[in-house]
C-alpha cells in the first residue's frame, strides 16, 4: 500500500529557508588518534578506549550494526562536531568525520556494503528538526577513506547520495533501519500519518503511567533506496520506539512500544508488507522487559528484570541486566546493569562473568554494549575517564582468550 499525499496547488508561495549544514568541517576531516589502553580498576580486564577527550562520544544504540562491513571502523557521534557523524579506526585509532548537513534520529550501517544511512531534513532552519521533507542519504564510505586519507577530499555529493526524500506530510523521524537485501530503509511515521491507515474505530493509546510517554498513534514507512518508492508499512494506536530489520531475513522487522517503563507488552514484530503484525514475547504482571536486540537468524535477546509495581516493594524497576546483545554465532550474550557493569554469558555452558565494572554511574547514558560482528570484542560508551563524570567515550573490551579457545 503506498501512502496518501496531499495534492499540491496550482499556485504556490516559494520559501527560502537557510540550509542548516555542519558547524565546523566537511565530510571527511580526519582528527588524531587518541587510542589508549587501561586497565579496569575493578575486574583487571584490559580496556582499549578509542576515544579519550572529554568531548562528550556516543555509540550507536545497542540494537544496531556498530561495525563497518570490513570489520575496520566503528560508527559513532560526538560534539566534536556538532550534528553529524563519525568513525574510528579500531587498529590506527584514526577519526573521520562521515557525514555532512546533520543527520536526525539513528544512524543505520549497512553490512554487505561499505555504506551508512541517515535521515537529513532537506529543506531546514537553523534550530529546526521536524515539520518539513526528510532525505534519506546514504554515504560511500570506501570512496571517502579512501580520499580522506590520500587528503584529496571533495565536495560532500561526492560522498553522499540522496536516495529519496519522504513528503512533510509523513513527517518522517526517530529510528533508521536497513533491510536484509539493503534495498529498503524503515523509519517512524507521524501521528496524523499513521492515524489514517487505524482501522475504524481503533483506540488510541495515551500516554502510559509515571512518564506520560507512549500516547498513539504510530507506524513505520519504508523507502525503496534504489527506486525511491515509498511503501506504508504498519500503523499502531501507540507510539513506537526502536525498529530493527533482521540482518538475516528480508521483510522482518522488529520493533517496540515506547512509553519509557513498565508496558502491558513491548516487544512485537511485523513484515514489510504489514502482514504478521503480533507480539513474539509476552509480557507478565512482574516481568518487565526493557530491551531487545535481534542477534541471530531466528533469535531476538531480550532482558526481563523483575517488575514491582509501585508501593508494593523497595524499588519499582527490579534488578538485573537492562541492555543486551549478542554473537551471530550464538556462543555469547553480553548486558549491562543499572551500576554500568558489563557482563559476558556462555550460552552454551549458562555461565555469566563480571566483564568489566569501573565504569562512573553518573554517566550520560549506559554503556549499551554490543558484539563485534566476529564475536571476539565488545563495544561500551563509558564514562570512566570523564573529569565531569557524565561524559562518554567509546570503549573496546575483548572476549576473554580462555572462553574464545572453549570446545563444545
Amino acid at each position: 500500500m503506498l501512502f496518501k499525499t496531499r495534492k499540491k496547488p496550482s499556485a504556490v508561495l516559494i520559501i527560502l529557508v537557510l540550509a542548516m549544514t555542519s558547524v565546523t568541517g566537511q565530510i571527511g576531516i580526519r582528527f588524531p588518534s587518541e587510542k589508549k589502553i587501561f586497565t579496569d580498576p575493578v575486574t583487571g580486564a584490559q580496556l582499549t578506549f578509542l576515544t579519550t577527550r572529554q568531548s562528550i562520544d556516543y555509540k550507536l544504540y545497542q540494537t544496531h550494526r556498530q561495525w563497518t562491513a570490513d570489520g575496520k571502523w566503528l560508527i559513532f557521534r560526538s560534539n566534536r562536531v556538532p550534528g553529524e557523524t563519525l568513525a574510528v579506526n579500531e587498529n590506527t585509532g584514526d577519526i573521520v568525520q562521515v557525514s555532512e548537513g546533520s543527520y536526525m534520529g539513528i544512524i543505520t550501517v549497512a553490512q554487505k556494503s561499505m555504506k551508512l544511512y541517515f535521515l537529513r531534513m532537506a529543506l531546514r532552519q537553523v534550530g529546526q528538526t521536524r515539520g518539513g521533507s526528510v532525505q534519506v542519504v546514504e554515504v560511500d564510505l570506501d570512496k571517502l577513506f579512501a580520499d580522506s586519507e590520500a587528503g584529496k577530499l571533495k565536495g560532500e555529493n561526492e560522498y553522499q547520495r540522496v536516495c529519496g526524500t519522504i513528503p512533510p506530510e509523513i513527517e518522517a523521524g526517530g529510528d533508521l533501519a536497513l533491510d536484509a537485501v539493503e534495498e529498503w530503509i524503515y523509519f517512524r511515521i507521524g501521528k496524523e500519518e499513521a492515524a489514517k491507515h487505524l482501522p475504524s474505530g481503533t483506540k488510541v493509546e495515551p500516554p502510559f503511567e509515571q512518564r506520560k510517554m507512549g500516547d498513539g498513534p504510530s507506524g513505520i514507512g519504508s523507502m525503496n533506496i534504489k527506486t525511491r518508492e515509498i511503501k506504508f508499512v504498519v500503523a499502531v494506536p501507540f507510539q513506537i520506539g526502536h525498529i530493527q530489520a533482521n540482518p538475516c531475513v528480508p521483510g522482518e522487522i522488529v520493533f517496540c512500544r515506547e512509553t519509557g517503563g513498565k508496558l502491558p507488552q513491548r516487544a512485537l514484530t511485523v513484515m514489510s508488507d504489514g502482514t504478521g503484525l503480533k507480539p513474539f514475547c509476552a509480557e507478565s504482571e512482574y516481568g518487565w522487559i526493557t530491551e531487545d536486540a535481534i542477534i541471530t537468524r531466528v533469535e531476538v535477546e531480550i532482558a526481563i528484570k523483575r517488575y514491582l509495581p509501585v508501593g508494593t516493594g523497595p524499588t519499582p524497576s527490579g534488578s538485573g541486566l537492562w541492555h543486551v546483545n549478542g554473537s551471530a554465532d550464538g556462543r555469547w550474550a553480553v548486558g549491562d546493569d543499572s551500576l554500568h557493569n558489563i557482563y559476558l554469558i556462555d550460552r552454551h555452558t549458562h555461565e555469566m562473568m563480571l566483564l568489566s565494572a569501573g565504569h562512573k554511574t553518573a554517566a550520560s547514558d549506559h554503556p549499551h554494549p554490543n558484539l563485534s560482528p566476529d564475536g571476539t570484542r565488545i563495544e561500551i560508551q563509558s564514562a570512566m575517564l570523564s573529569e565531569n563524570k557524565r561524559s562518554m567515550n567509546i570503549c573496546i573490551i575483548s572476549v576473554p582468550e580462555e572462553w574464545l579457545n572453549r570446545k563444545y
